[in-house]
């Protein structure tokens, strides 16, 4: 495995450091509310280093809070990062390398690091971008959330604040360059669609999964009907007599 600093640049890390920001500001959001909600001051700390998910670990302090199981909380969070499959495929080739880097890469594995990895299609870009992101925003996380739930006691009400809208924010700024192409935006929207049209149904964190069927609307050119494929141009052979262009399939 290559040293990711070695091809880190100032513009990644400024853009980590804006998005460790924004996060660190949900991590704080998240300790206060589980502290000021009853919860011992462990749990968020522990689920923090355990878990390191903030919608999974908002879902399920949220579940514990309105009087859920706990069994009822972990499966909450666990259906909100079901997302975090396809994710992993999609960084593969990132943390590849022995089972520890594969474990720690796993770990790591976030909305953000995922967004800054598939930025860059350099392999060694890729996985600047990956572990730099990860790795900082791990530490960022548990911190923020300590200072939170030292907080708790003295911020009781959260939600005033507007805390919660944060990390909503920084994935659609993450999102928005990718927002350029036309199948991508098609896909996106129709996601986003659906998710907002079944919300008022299902249970937290089942719309998530439901804005995955808007890639079924704007599904790459590679997932179409092998009929549908865009055909190669027919290479011109020349006959052999008159050395007229023939099509490959021998007809004029």
């Amino acid at each position: 495995m290559r040293m990711p600093w070695r091809t880190t640049d100032s513009a990644l890390l400024r853009d980590v450091a804006l998005v460790c920001l924004a996060d660190g500001i949900v991590g704080v959001s998240f300790g206060a509310t589980a502290v000021a909600g009853g919860l011992p001051w462990w749990v968020p700390v522990v689920m923090s280093l355990l878990v390191f998910a903030g919608g999974a670990q908002f879902a399920a302090v949220g579940v514990v809070l309105a009087g859920g199981s706990p069994l009822a909380a972990v499966a909450a969070g666990a259906v909100l990062n079901t997302r975090l499959f396809p994710y992993g495929l999609a960084v593969a080739d990132v943390t590849d390398g022995r089972w520890w880097i594969r474990l720690l890469g796993a770990h790591v594995t976030t909305d953000e690091t995922v967004a800054f990895a598939l930025r860059h299609d350099d392999p060694a870009r890729r996985r600047s971008a990956f572990w730099t992101c990860g790795v900082t925003l791990f530490t960022v996380w548990n911190v923020a959330v300590l200072l939170g739930v030292l907080a708790g006691s003295m911020v009781t009400n959260t939600a005033a604040f507007g805390l919660d809208a944060t990390f909503p924010a920084v994935l659609l700024a993450l999102a928005l360059p990718t927002l350029a192409d036309r199948r991508t935006r098609t896909a996106a929207l129709s996601g986003a669609a659906a998710a907002v049209a079944l919300t008022p149904f299902l249970p937290a964190g089942l719309p998530v999964l439901a804005a995955l069927s808007g890639l079924a609307v704007g599904r790459p050119r590679w997932l179409a009907r092998p009929g549908r494929l865009a055909r190669r141009p027919r290479r011109a052979v020349a006959a052999p007599a008159t050395g007229a262009e023939l099509p490959a399939g021998g007809e004029r």
